[in-house]
């Protein structure tokens, strides 16, 4: 790495304003302990393998608080940094050790960036005979969890990849074939004259759908007839379509099974993809666009297939509703998070369902050169939709797209602005629908001052309503200051001689913030009393259940 792509990384790592499980940042102005430093070199190295990221990094010479550069003093002498690696590989397992040790001179002050690699494959890599890891920013003993999930890398076996010895080319469907056969010479049109030569057992090795002429379990799912499930049964190669009207009772349904390739364009031609229409600012004509991007539905449709977990003998759901659809498969979601898919737009290090994600990706059914997420998410950014919603609890994952727009001016105006990029959006996206941040989401939109407000009644700050149109939800969602709420109560009892809470209540909810539910409204307005109470500006005259609240004598 030259000397600016390691400064563009840095100043990437630095405006994140956080610090996570795959980087460190230390001040060490002039020396770090040997031992701390291989703790983070196994910590960094197993978080790095468990997040399917290409390497971690521990930097010197950045205060770890606001992230300031400070500089270093720490082995100053290069032979003395670099003999570094070798100490550290005698240390570690199977002697790992850095992949390289870069320095950096920022305004006359010195940064080190240690580059660390990820755990191989199905091996941890320990300390001193001792595994660490990261939760969050804090250091620790790698748990079982996270132990095991690494060891079972290599002994893990692909399930899609199973021959099925009882199966044959009979249990295929002939026409999921030439559908095949099509997709393939567009994927690969320099080989469309020869795919023409091959007999189907040549095309399917070729496509990586079968071994050595031996049937997958892929080639089941994927081409199968529909009759032979039978062959990887208990799984199910199933997609279920349910449509639900606006009080979410069944309309419709269709179970599709395999081929799963044909079963794709059946569920796509069951969605009503109606169009959407909206007036922009400034115009007396409506937009007319499709509720759904066509590539939305296939993207999210295939990534169901070449993802669920057919071990725990599911099938995949579609759910369509009037004003969106929701994608479900069985499994966990291995990246960890989408929005490390979406910023790191780049290929997957690891597939559940290596040998079928091949074989999808050789018949144009899904792009393992990554960014399928990421464009699923413009897609919806250039529509003014907001953006897809992912649930990845439960061991499944859940992914709704909204086909309508929740707010023109705000999403309008959040996708125009250059200045915000796709991951900000994604973050303020949350806020409008009122889902909650995560603790360094808030952290970095509040120090961007694009939000305001206390977790976790979070709202859009007051530049951004600004550039959004959204003046007055600011200041509905801005509370008063405290002592205007209390002058208010004491003014109204002055002017009534006394008020009971259900004229405290009819005189205060509507003025409170609108972000806040009414449960904790009425518990604010519980607190103004005590507070009046309390410094003995107004005295209850009632009884407890059924108070008269009146002024101090």
């Amino acid at each position: 790495m030259n000397g600016q792509e390691l400064r563009n990384i840095l100043d990437g790592l630095i405006k994140l304003n956080y610090e996570n499980e795959v980087f460190e940042f230390k001040e060490a102005k002039n020396q770090i302990d040997f031992r701390e430093l291989g703790k983070y070199f196994s910590a960094l190295s197993n978080e790095a393998n468990l997040k399917g990221v290409s390497c971690s990094w521990l930097i010197l010479g950045i205060e770890d608080k606001k992230h300031q550069i400070v500089g270093t003093n720490y082995k100053a002498n290069p032979k003395d940094l670099n003999k570094l690696k070798g100490d550290i590989a005698g240390e570690t397992t199977d002697g790992i050790t850095f992949i390289d040790i870069h320095e950096l001179h920022i305004s006359e002050k010195r940064v080190i960036m240690f580059q660390i690699p990820p755990a191989p494959r199905g091996i941890p890599v320990a300390f001193q005979g001792h595994y660490y890891g990261r939760d969050g920013e804090n250091l620790g003993a790698l748990n079982l969890e996270e132990l095991e999930r690494i060891r079972k890398q290599n002994i893990e076996e692909d399930w899609s990849a199973e021959i099925i010895m009882k199966a044959s080319e009979e249990d295929l469907d002939p026409l999921a074939i030439e559908a095949a056969r099509v997709n393939y010479k567009k994927k690969f049109p320099d080989k469309a004259a020869e795919v023409d030569n091959w007999n189907n057992l040549t095309f399917l090795n070729k496509a990586k759908i079968t071994i050595k002429g031996s049937i997958t379990r892929t080639a089941i799912i994927l081409l199968g007839k529909e009759e032979s499930e039978h062959f990887i049964s208990p799984s199910e190669a199933k997609i279920r379509w349910l449509l639900k009207d606006a009080n979410g009772r069944d309309k419709d349904y269709l179970i599709v099974s395999c081929p799963l390739l044909l079963a794709v364009d059946k569920i796509y031609a069951k969605i009503r993809n109606l169009k959407y229409r909206y007036i922009k600012d400034g115009s007396l004509f409506p937009d007319e666009v499709d509720q759904y991007e066509p590539y939305t539905i296939r993207e999210a449709l295939n990534n169901c297939i070449a993802h669920q977990d057919y071990a725990k003998n599911s099938r995949i759901n579609v759910v369509e509703m009037e004003d969106r659809l929701i994608f479900q498969n069985a499994g966990h979601f291995i990246p960890g998070s989408v929005e490390k898919v979406v910023i790191d737009d780049a290929p997957e290090i690891q597939y559940r369902n290596r040998f079928l994600a091949t074989a999808m990706f050789n018949l144009r059914m899904v792009d393992t050169a990554g960014g399928g997420i990421k464009k699923m998410f413009d897609y919806q950014r250039k529509k003014f939709f907001p953006m897809p919603e992912y649930d990845l609890t439960e061991n499944k994952v859940k992914v709704t797209i909204i086909g309508k727009v929740l707010d023109l001016q705000y999403t309008r105006l959040l996708a125009m602005n250059t200045d915000l990029s796709l991951t900000e959006i994604m973050m303020l996206d949350k806020v409008q629908k009122k889902i909650p941040l995560m603790e360094d989401e808030a952290k970095y939109l509040k120090k961007n001052k694009l939000i305001e407000g206390r977790k976790p009644n979070y709202f859009i700050s007051k530049t951004v309503s600004q550039k959004t149109g959204q003046k007055a939800t600011y200041t509905k969602n801005k509370a008063f200051d405290k002592k205007y709420y209390l002058d208010l109560i004491i003014k109204a009892i002055s002017q009534h001689e006394s008020l009971n809470r259900k004229d405290i209540d009819d005189l205060l909810l509507n003025k409170l913030p609108d972000l806040l539910t009414l449960k904790q409204k009425k518990i604010k307005v519980t607190n103004l009393i005590a507070e009046l109470r309390r410094n003995k500006k107004i005295v209850n005259k009632g009884s407890d259940t059924k108070p008269i609240w009146t002024l101090k004598s």
